[in-house]
């Protein structure tokens, strides 16, 4: 799977975990010359807390368009470590 934004791939991998419709990739797929840091964080029920990387490619931001759960509540261990795309961000086989 690849996560495509401004034409650019921001993570590839054959080891995503899909949970929620979302393709969670794992952090080590992500392409580091287009992620930025972000202090956005929500909360959901029964994931935990989420944090939040920007997207900045040929010069354009996309904020907080990739989300992450650094410590997931029990019953979503599955997708500690990996990395989920909304705000415009393809996900394509």
């Amino acid at each position: 799977m690849k996560a495509i934004w401004n034409g650019a791939v921001i993570a590839q991998s054959d080891d995503t975990v899909v949970l929620e419709g979302n393709h969670y990739f794992p952090e080590g797929s992500l392409n580091r010359d287009f992620v930025t840091f972000s202090n956005h964080h929500t909360t959901c029920a029964w994931k935990g807390q989420a944090s939040y990387y920007s997207l900045l490619v040929n010069g354009e931001m996309n904020t907080d368009a990739a989300w992450f759960y650094p410590d997931p509540k029990s019953g979503a261990e599955n997708i500690k470590g990996h990395v989920a795309f909304w705000k415009g961000v393809k996900i394509e086989p």
